[in-house]
């Protein structure tokens, strides 16, 4: 099988995309083939898969697969780059729609031309703050600031939020003494969070400038996670450490980002969006 592709980054949080607006997979086919497209040996070499569709409720629809086969429901950086790939393609008509994700509904707009959308804005939405959402264990409508976390031998201090997918946020003194490599795969799976967790490390710089490491739920260490950067912001407003209405930057290991959390509504994203190649992408499954 030929499938169309085109790659795009956010930050360099990398994934494959195929529009459905122009070729059809199989339901049993998307998880192997995330697997088999984000390969960086025998495949193209990605984070993962994002399927470009339509939606019934929706200007467009994006489904979103991790590079172990498991689906996501949201992603921030994906998100950009579908704004950017369904503006510059002219599946949408106006530079303000909507997108569709497992998580809900969001708008977008993307700054620039037809030919060149350089950056986009999405409202992620409000934060889920309840532990039973996030979902976390213990009290259900209780919220999770600053709560005692005990990980292996070491005593960490962890903030809950969820952007229609689980975070766990710790801040440190120093990003580069953060135990991204050591804690992260640990408290990712940790049975406190049933559905899995990405997990967030943060150095305050200021109350409006962060340092941001990330291990994202089924994909490990990446360059960037939009939605991480939302849920970094709103645990360092939570905590007193940023103020709320007031736009944050997010120094990510591959670029920034620009968050404002409204108290009391929206998250709001403004970051760049990349396109790097485009081709056939020849599948044989189970070969």
């Amino acid at each position: 099988m030929d499938i169309p592709f085109v790659k795009l980054h956010g930050l360099k949080n990398s994934y494959i995309f195929v529009d459905l607006f122009q070729f059809q997979l199989e339901e049993e086919s998307l998880a192997p083939l995330a697997i088999a497209v984000a390969d960086r040996n025998t495949g193209i070499g990605s984070d993962g898969l994002i399927l470009i569709h339509p939606s019934d409720t929706c200007d467009v629809g994006m489904r979103i697969f991790n590079l172990d086969g498991s689906e996501a429901m949201n992603c921030g950086n994906g998100l950009r780059c579908v704004a950017k790939y369904a503006y510059e393609n002219n599946i949408v008509e106006s530079d303000t729609f909507t997108i569709q994700t497992k998580a809900g509904q969001v708008e977008a707009q993307v700054h620039g031309t037809r030919a060149h959308v350089q950056e986009v804005t999405v409202d992620m939405g409000a934060p889920v703050l309840q532990r039973e959402l996030i979902p976390m264990q213990g009290a259900p409508a209780q919220q999770v600031v600053a709560e005692d976390f005990q990980a292996g031998e070491e005593q960490l201090l962890v903030t809950a939020v969820s952007m229609g997918n689980p975070h766990a946020v710790f801040f440190v003194d120093n990003i580069d003494d953060a135990p991204l490599y050591t804690q992260g795969p640990v408290i990712t799976n940790d049975p406190r969070f049933p559905d899995g967790v990405n997990v967030e490390f943060i150095e305050m710089l200021s109350n409006r400038e962060m340092h941001f490491r990330v291990w994202e739920r089924g994909s490990g260490v990446t360059q960037a996670c939009g939605t991480g950067a939302c849920a970094a912001v709103v645990a360092a407003i939570l905590n007193g450490k940023a103020p709320y209405g007031e736009e944050v930057t997010v120094h990510l290991s591959g670029g920034d980002l620009f968050i404002r959390w409204e108290k009391d509504g929206s998250v709001w994203m403004r970051g760049a969006a990349e396109k790097t190649v485009s081709g056939t992408f020849h599948w044989e499954r189970g070969a």
